[in-house]
């Protein structure tokens, strides 16, 4: 069981260094770093070099934002599979509908709760 938490941390963690390297040495903002993870995540879904990765570090994988792309990518996969062409543009939110919808009631709760101010 440590074993398994520590490779979740480490590929977790190389993830999340090399997004902060990005941050620190380029002139990227970030919001296209985020968006660039998420793309790099589809990619390497889409010609299977994501999913030895998910299975070898569990949540170091699949909570990072890489791993949001490899969902998305997986569920336009499953739903194209079962429905056809109609599954790529259902098969993504299908599959990360769940996360979408946390982020959005805890950004509002966290929103009302401690009221933002706009800069």
């Amino acid at each position: 069981m440590i074993l398994m938490y520590l490779k979740a941390f480490l590929v977790g963690g190389a993830i999340c260094a090399a997004g902060e390297l990005l941050v620190l040495r380029t002139k990227l903002t970030p919001a296209r770093i985020l968006v660039g993870y998420i793309i790099a995540g589809v990619i390497l879904s889409a010609f299977g070099l994501y999913a030895p990765v998910v299975d070898f570090a569990g949540a170091g994988a699949t909570v990072p934002l890489t791993g949001f792309g490899h969902a998305l990518a997986q569920g336009v996969k499953h739903a194209v599979e079962e429905s056809g062409l109609i599954g790529a543009f259902t098969g993504g939110l299908s599959a990360t509908s769940g996360g979408i919808t946390a982020a959005i009631l805890f950004g509002t709760l966290i929103a009302f709760l401690f009221k933002p101010h706009a800069k």
